[in-house]
């Protein structure tokens, strides 16, 4: 996909999709674990809380022209690697696990719009050109987009649809 505005679409998209699914469900539902997961609709919800904070210092840094800072939370790994996502998701679980669930959403939606304002701030060239910003590797930035909407997208459509028909996940 390389065009800035339809990119932008399908994250405003998925943001209403999740937005959708969440409004009406209790605290009980939202805490307990589903039949898909053993995690609860809150945990998943850290979870992609947590990796939108590494997508959102990727995005602040080329706005700026500098280097990502990642959350202190993410101290001893690198987010581009690929041997490290199961340690550091058992490392998001932790960290957020304690969290009241009205600060986890009111984070992710936090984070997703100032997310997406960053995604319009940028010029359409520099979020489509290849190897831009040596920290991603080669990488062109709208990589960072959509990664985060295929994230939201792959943790969404197992839950999606549950709860209308049965009031139960």
């Amino acid at each position: 996909m390389n065009d800035k505005t339809q990119i932008i679409g399908l994250l405003r998209e998925q943001f209403n999709r999740w937005e959708g699914f969440l409004t009406g469900i209790d605290e009980e539902q939202i805490t307990a674990p589903n039949r898909i997961a053993s995690l609860s609709i809150k945990d998943i919800v850290a979870h992609l809380t947590a990796w939108q904070q590494i997508s959102v210092a990727r995005m602040e840094a080329a706005l700026n022209n500098g280097n990502p800072e990642y959350p202190k939370w993410l101290a001893g790994f690198k987010p581009e690697s690929e041997d490290d996502p199961d340690k550091i998701n058992a490392r998001i679980y932790i960290y957020y696990r304690q969290r009241p669930w009205l600060d986890i959403h009111r984070e992710w939606r936090t984070r997703y719009l100032h997310f997406l304002e960053f995604a319009e701030a940028m010029p359409e060239k520099d979020l489509l050109e290849d190897g831009r910003y040596a920290w991603l590797n080669g990488y062109a930035l709208s990589t960072v987009l959509l990664g985060s909407y295929e994230h939201h997208v792959e943790h969404l459509e197992p839950l999606d649809g549950l709860l209308p028909q049965s009031g139960q996940l």
